[in-house]
């Protein structure tokens, strides 16, 4: 706690007054272009990776960074989205998992998470992903049903987004559009799925240099 307090007085002390007309603007409104969707992980930081300021993401995270499907029992994650569609008209969405993924893990490997219930309730938002990776990656190692799983279950719950009555109507408007990125904790790259090729490729390389891959992720061996 030493350390937070420590942080507070030099961020009061040294870095508000630096940034104080950015606050002051900032406390009559925002307007993020950007919904940020990622995992609670202490190790991610949107704006770090991203290099954005204040008031450029709407972010919301979650263990494992996922979406439930639309439903009658609408929670935080639906009230996030939702306003971050309706209310701050977002551009982009961004569904953001990463490398070393603690909740992918329990879903794998559910034995690792007893004593855990609402974690275990949770991860039931991840089932499609389970699936997938066993029936489509039987003979894969643990190490890289890991990779699979963490890269798979972005475009799962990139697809349970678009159950949410806000974005589809923002989709079928041309308003929104949505990304699936992983990104690489031990080397700080980041990933982005490219429907064309089904493959999450390294952001920066060229499309045009890409060959047309036989699955939708990328090599395991590259996260």
């Amino acid at each position: 706690m030493q350390k937070l307090i420590e942080g507070l007085h030099h961020f009061q002390q040294s870095v508000f007054g630096t940034q104080q007309e950015l606050f002051e603007r900032l406390s009559q409104g925002q307007s993020p272009e950007t919904l940020f969707i990622t995992c609670s992980d202490s190790r991610i930081n949107p704006n770090l990776l991203t290099q954005t300021q204040p008031g450029d993401l709407f972010i919301l995270r979650n263990a494992g960074n996922l979406i439930p499907p639309y439903g009658p029992y609408a929670g935080g994650e639906a009230a996030t989205i939702e306003f971050a569609i309706q209310g701050l008209n977002v551009k982009d969405v961004i569904v953001c998992g990463h490398s070393h993924c603690g909740a992918m893990d329990g879903l794998l490997h559910p034995e690792k998470t007893q004593g855990f219930p609402a974690l275990n309730r949770w991860l039931e938002h991840a089932e499609a992903t389970r699936r997938v990776v066993a029936e489509m990656y039987p003979s894969n190692t643990s190490d890289a049903l890991l990779n699979i799983a963490i890269q798979e279950n972005v475009l799962a719950q990139m697809e349970n987004l678009r159950t949410h009555p806000s974005v589809a109507t923002a989709l079928a408007a041309g308003r929104v559009r949505i990304h699936g990125w992983v990104y690489k904790i031990e080397t700080g790259e980041i990933f982005g799925y490219h429907p064309e090729n089904r493959q999450f490729i390294s952001i920066g390389i060229q499309e045009n240099s890409l060959k047309s891959p036989k699955h939708r992720v990328m090599e395991v061996a590259s996260i």
